[in-house]
């Protein structure tokens, strides 16, 4: 082996000392919960389609989009349409066809809307559903 130089020892003393705190910085900031409802917010400020061009389950989940579109812009969509197709939330599905062709848009909004029904507030219902999916 190498014999260890006071240079040495100090490069591996930082380096240990850098992964330690980015480790703890990483794991704190996955670890905090979120309690401003505004904060999971996604943005989207398209208007849904109409639920009347739709028939039987596809037209309750755009109705719920409609119903409760502030609930459905602070879920994260399970169907990675976020990473595919640049989705802002789940209420983003609803905004063209794409929750029309995706059971997991559908019964995740149906999931939020049962829970609203129960006087759940926003932050309650996207820790039961990012729970339930993940």
């Amino acid at each position: 082996m190498f014999p260890l130089t006071e240079k040495k020892h100090a490069i591996i003393v930082t380096l240990f000392v850098f992964f330690m705190v980015t480790a703890v910085m990483t794991l704190n900031s996955c670890s905090k919960e979120v309690t401003n409802p505004a904060d999971l917010r996604g943005g989207e400020t398209r208007q849904t389609l109409d639920p009347a061009l739709f028939t039987g389950a596809q037209a309750d989940a755009y109705r719920i989009a409609r119903e409760i579109p502030q609930i459905l812009d602070s879920m994260h969509c399970y169907c990675e349409c976020k990473k595919h197709f640049g989705h802002k939330s789940l209420l983003t599905c609803y905004v063209d066809e794409h929750a029309r062709h995706c059971d997991a848009c559908m019964d995740e909004a149906f999931m939020a809307y049962e829970l609203h029904k129960q006087g759940k507030d926003v932050l309650a219902i996207r820790k039961a559903v990012d729970e339930h999916y993940s």
